[in-house]
């Protein structure tokens, strides 16, 4: 029966012939992490503001059905009742749905915000190890020639 061929020797010597920089994938790491927290934490105070409205609206609306339940003294006074209600409703939902409407407009801009940061961080980045590169380049070009010599 054949034996399968052991690799871990290949590999750890293809693996020591190409050095990795683990700095630049832990600099992506912790870039990454600070987005992620930037964006929850905009993502929670719009879930946070979002409930407060909702609440609020609850609130309001058990108050107002509290006044359809009570006696009315005619039956006129019932018909003005629910128009009240329905007037009042239609004006609670129409300043709920604008103050919503807030709270996703700040989040959006919030997270535009974080991802131009986020494009302006990795730019430099990319430049700076771009730089790097060329200086290591330049720097082995320049040994290889005075080598030749």
């Amino acid at each position: 029966m054949a034996k399968t061929q052991d690799f871990t020797k290949v590999m750890q010597d293809m693996m020591q012939s190409f050095p990795v920089d683990t700095a630049s994938f832990q600099g992506a790491f912790k870039t990454s992490a600070a987005m992620g927290e930037k964006m929850a934490k905009v993502a929670l105070e719009a879930a946070e503001k979002s409930s407060e409205i909702s609440s609020k609206w609850t609130k309001e609306t058990i108050a107002k059905v509290g006044s359809l339940a009570k006696v009315k003294e005619e039956p006129a006074d019932y018909t003005k009742a629910f128009s009240d209600f329905a007037s009042a409703a239609a004006e609670m939902a129409a300043e709920n749905l604008a103050a919503f409407a807030e709270v996703a407009k700040k989040a959006q801009m919030d997270t535009v915000e974080l991802m131009l940061a986020a494009g302006k961080t990795a730019s430099e980045d990319a430049t700076a190890a771009v730089k790097k590169a060329t200086d290591e380049v330049t720097a082995a070009a320049k040994k290889v020639a005075t080598a030749a010599k």
